[in-house]
Order: C-alpha cells, then structure tokens, then sequence
C-alpha cells in the first residue's frame, strides 16, 4: 500500500519542501526532524515524485528531489484533510476582548489560534466572534483545565464562542507557528488546511489569506 504522505509525521517532508520550494533535497535532509525515519522520508519522496509533485534529478551520489508543482500539491492536500477530525470542547466567553485576554493569559502555554480569528490577524477579512485555539495534546486535560481557569470560559449546555481543539495532527500541527501582534498563531500552510472546507466562509478566506501572502513575497508555508 502507497503511504499517505498527508498523514501526521509524513507531512513533516511536505511542509519542509514547502517551506523552502527551490531547494534541492536529499534523504538526510529529512531524517532525524521530528523523528522521521530514512524509510518515511524516502517513501514520501517517491509519492512526490510519481504523483508529480516533484521531480527526481537522478546524478547517483548527488541525485536530488526538487519541489516542482506545489500548487498541485497544496490542490491534492486540501482534498484529503478535514478540519472536522479535530477533537473540540466549547465553551463560552462573556467578554468581548477574548484576543487580549488570550495574548495575556496564555503566555508561555503551547497553544495556536487557527481558522477565522487566526487569519484575520493577517487579512482582516470575517467578522466573528467564534475563537478556535489549538492546545498541545500532550497533558491535555491538565492544559484545558488551565486555559479554562484563566480565560474564565463557561460550559453552555448548547453553543458558545470559544472552541478548544486537539488537533489530529498531534505533532505537526505547531510546526512553522508564530506570534502576530504577539497572539500565537499557526503557520499560513495550516490555517490554509483548516480555512478551506471550513463553513462559513471558509474557502473564500483560505484563497484571501494566499492572496495576501503572495503579495507580500512570503510563502504559504
């Protein structure tokens, strides 16, 4: 059975090509970042390559890959993730300054905002109120009781405003995050993953946020 290259780990090479698209790889490259193996590397290149992805500079000792399609790439990517296997608890926030208090309060915790609030801190471009923020699921319920107690979130028996995620990519959902206006917010490749097939409105913000991107030079990785 072919490997699914868009699988936690092995998306780990993707996002790397991705990030640096005219670079000339080689399997160690790859081996030993986030624990990916000669074998894992070497299988998701062989996908990259036979799905025309990438191409294959065959020089025997210096042979390489090269990312050659990656709009293709990021095409077939969207199509196969779903922001729905995330796991979510919601919960309700009574103020209306729920950024200020997420860039006050969770200060050195592992977390990363994504979708609307997370892209609108780059393209101003939804009004909400919904908050989706992405904690490490490592220590998970001890994590969620903090960031409860310190943002003050109420438990609605129906709706709220605040949506916690554990993330279904458990170890690259972090990988290229950043703070913006000092708010922690996850890469521009995953808040394209998860703005894509997301409702409402979430594959004309995706296309705003790699419109905005581009236009600054910078890359959707």
């Amino acid at each position: 059975m072919r490997r699914n290259i868009f699988a936690d780990k092995a998306s780990f090479v993707l996002r790397r090509m991705l990030r640096e698209p005219g670079r000339k790889w080689v399997l160690r490259d790859f081996v030993g970042e986030q624990g990916i193996s000669l074998g894992l590397a070497q299988a998701v290149l062989e996908v990259v390559e036979s799905r025309g992805y990438g191409e294959r500079i065959k020089r025997g000792a210096l042979s390489y890959t090269i990312l050659t399609n990656p709009d293709l790439l990021l095409s077939d990517w969207v199509k196969a993730y779903s922001f729905d296997r995330n796991i979510m608890k919601t919960f309700y926030f009574p103020g209306s300054d729920v950024l200020k208090r997420i860039k006050a309060a969770l200060n050195g915790l592992p977390y990363g905002l994504t979708l609307h609030a997370g892209a609108n801190l780059l393209t101003s471009w939804v009004q909400t109120d919904q908050v989706y923020i992405y904690l490490n699921p490592e220590r998970w319920t001890e994590v969620l009781t903090s960031v409860r107690q310190l943002l003050g979130l109420k438990e609605l028996v129906r709706g709220g405003n605040i949506h916690i995620v554990r993330p279904f990519y458990k170890n690259s959902f972090f990988y290229n995050a950043r703070e913006i206006r000092g708010i922690r917010v996850v890469s521009n490749l995953q808040l394209y993953l998860d703005l894509f097939g997301f409702q409402p409105r979430g594959f004309e913000h995706a296309e705003r946020l790699k419109e905005i991107v581009k236009g600054r030079g910078e890359l959707l990785a």
